[in-house]
């Protein structure tokens, strides 16, 4: 099981630079969610090039893992590299009044980059969902927007910049646009003073 939860984090480490260097052009309505954890922190204390095994070991002991086709640049990992693989989320939700409403709809779309030939390995991989939603309810008291997706679902997001709900009104459609990423990389130890 952890070396599944391995693999599948290392689709996690830049998601926090990915949305902040990818803020959507238009304005943002609300930061939705937004969380961090560190899920596994250790030191490579063997390679095996032959069966690509990385062995990793910290203070639960030592982990080895295979790393798949995937992982491009694995000649790049050394003994005394660290493997930090931390989950990171950051939702950022943009609210824009719909020209020409229709019936509610959805894309998604999924993007995956990998870290430079000669780089340390590393990968990230974000989705991005944009659709049309109605607009069910405003509180102007507590800058929150109830939105209808396309499965009927009703959710609320709480507006930052007031501003924002200026333009829109109830049985109005607006479009959301959701990012999340999830990446993970092997860094080289931090120099000794």
């Amino acid at each position: 099981m952890k070396k599944i939860i391995i693999i599948v984090v290392l689709a996690a480490i830049a998601v926090g630079a990915y949305v902040f260097l990818t803020k959507p052009k238009a304005p943002v309505a609300a930061v939705a969610a937004q969380e961090s954890a560190l899920i596994y922190d250790g030191e490579v204390i063997k390679v095996d090039a032959a069966t690509r095994t990385v062995t990793l070991k910290n203070q639960d002991g030592e982990t080895s893992i295979v790393a798949g086709p995937e992982v491009k640049n694995f000649a790049e990992i050394k003994v005394g590299d660290r493997f930090d693989v931390v989950y990171e989320m950051a939702v950022a939700i943009e609210l824009v009044k719909v020209k020409n409403p229709g019936a509610p709809s959805e894309q998604v779309t999924t993007s995956t980059a990998t870290a430079p030939q000669g780089d340390k390995p590393g990968i990230i991989t974000t989705n991005t969902i944009t659709a049309t939603a109605n607009v069910e309810a405003i509180d102007v008291t507590k800058n929150v927007v109830s939105l209808r997706g396309l499965q009927g679902n009703v959710f609320k997001v709480k507006v930052q910049n007031p501003d924002l709900m200026k333009d829109i009104a109830v049985n109005e459609q607006v479009r959301v646009v959701y990012t999340e990423a999830i990446a993970a990389v092997v860094s080289a130890p931090a120099a000794k003073k």
